[in-house]
């Protein structure tokens, strides 16, 4: 496939292949954007984010409806180019397709509802006469780079609310899973969006981002990935306006009131969908000492019977990561957890790219497992004294994007939701859960800056004061 931009679908000198990280499959190939063509792109987005703002709100939301349309009759083409690029499977790419169409509409009537206030400007010294007001306008050039794990949810979440608040767009798609972005962007051309309102720009982050992360034409840049690269965007970008949604290690107290069932369930959703590639996937459980054999052997019954396998197979639940290289690296940590005294109690193999979904228990807070952001299909398991000293553990991380708790105190689960320095607190769920409405963003070094199509509206508009003397 051809990059967008310029109004154009152009090649380059270099191209990046994609292959399926189940067989090793080639899928496609995309270009690998070069500084010229990045300039290009930069250059184009200028005029694009003048036409976005010469239409009205109403107009704006026209296009994102019928792109939303547009999307609902290709799901299921949407969804197996999505496995074939990022492997999982698809019975997962079918969930995460049809969530877009929504998010699209949701995104349109945001951006119709971007409001300002009257100010007492008379409540102020030697201000009679005067009429204050304030204007929420677009940005204008908003650079958009997103990750490789949910490459078309987390585009959406990005590029919807940016168009709607009148925004043209520079798309920086995760380079492993550009596929389903570039198709993303044919269907909003084809719905009526101006030609310069998206630029879709392929190719290696770390050669191109710092050239579309510190141009001074760009105003806003919103990110999702690693903390590590996040704090370099910071460095680079200057006076922008951000958006970071970086990483996380996600607690998850169960203590001895909870049902063990019920924890079980949600683990097996939580901590392996997307083969634990998800920025708020459980990564630990502090477990009370009075429920943690029963939880162990609830898990090793559920999480071992996960089906792995071919993302095709309409059975398949857990199947490839990224690549094998991280498949390597998961396991990498978790032998180094069992050399260090824990234990696997169910998984712990590894099939190419495929890593079983596994379980370690009896884990140390300080091993990598559980105090770095693992990004896998392995769940660490410590045992606790009680709720002080979970949630003492749960904080104790310089990540703060999700957490849950399970328990019947309702005491104690208040006490969880305000003293959790975390950015999202379920109360009888799992971290891993995200309504697309909802604002979703960090503490710490999880990020700044929130998502949802409400919250994004805000963060990719400016407010202009204006006085009437």
């Amino acid at each position: 496939m051809r990059m967008y931009l310029a109004g154009e679908w152009v090649s380059s000198e270099s191209e990046v292949v994609i292959e399926n990280p189940y067989s090793g499959e080639v899928v496609d190939t995309v270009p690998a954007a070069v500084g010229e063509e990045v300039e290009r792109a930069l250059a184009a987005a200028v005029q694009g984010a003048a036409a976005m703002g010469r239409l009205s709100g109403w107009d704006r939301g026209e296009i994102l409806r019928r792109a939303a349309d547009l999307f609902e009759e290709r799901i299921e083409e949407l969804a197996r180019l999505l496995s074939l690029e990022e492997g999982k499977p698809l019975v997962e790419s079918r969930v995460e397709a049809g969530r877009c169409p929504q998010l699209l509409r949701l995104s349109a009537f945001e951006g119709t509802q971007v409001r300002g206030e009257t100010l007492p400007l008379d409540a102020a010294p030697n201000t009679v006469g005067k009429l204050g007001l304030t204007l929420r306008v677009p940005c204008g050039v908003v650079v958009a780079i997103t990750p490789f794990n949910y490459p078309l949810l987390l585009v959406l979440h990005k590029v919807g609310p940016a168009l709607a608040a009148g925004n043209a767009v520079i798309l920086k798609p995760a380079g492993t899973t550009p596929l389903v972005a570039l198709k993303l962007t044919e269907i909003l051309l084809e719905a009526g969006l101006p030609e310069l309102a998206l630029q879709c720009v392929t190719g290696s982050g770390s050669t191109i981002g710092p050239q579309l992360c510190a141009d001074r034409r760009v105003r806003k840049i919103s990110f999702t990935g690693s903390a590590d690269v996040g704090e370099e965007i910071a460095r680079v970008a200057g006076v922008k306006k951000l958006s970071l949604e970086l990483g996380s290690n996600s607690p998850l107290i169960v203590l001895p009131d909870a049902d063990v069932e019920q924890v079980a369930d949600a683990t097996v959703i939580s901590g392996y969908s997307n083969a634990g590639q998800a920025c708020i996937s459980t990564q630990r459980i502090l477990a009370g000492r009075g429920i943690y054999g029963d939880l162990l052997d609830a898990l090793a019954e559920k999480v071992g019977a996960i089906p792995t396998g071919d993302p095709f197979d309409e059975r398949t639940r857990l199947s490839a990561m990224i690549s094998e290289r991280e498949a390597e690296r998961v396991a990498s940590w978790v032998d180094e957890a069992v050399a260090g005294g824990a234990r696997v109690v169910t998984g712990g193999e590894r099939d190419g790219a495929v890593y079983a979904p596994t379980v370690v228990a009896d884990v140390d807070p300080a091993m990598r497992i559980s105090c770095n952001e693992l990004f896998g299909p392995a769940v660490a398991v410590t045992p606790v004294a009680g709720i002080e000293e979970a949630l003492a553990l749960a904080n104790d991380s310089e990540y703060g994007l999700s957490a849950g708790i399970f328990t019947r105190d309702v005491a104690v689960a208040l006490r969880f939701a305000r003293e959790a320095e975390t950015g999202n607190v379920h109360i009888n769920g799992a971290p891993m859960w995200r309504a697309d409405l909802m604002p979703y963003g960090g503490f710490k070094r999880s990020g700044v800056g929130k998502e949802g199509p409400r919250y994004a509206v805000e963060e990719m508009t400016e407010l202009k004061m204006v006085v009437f003397h």
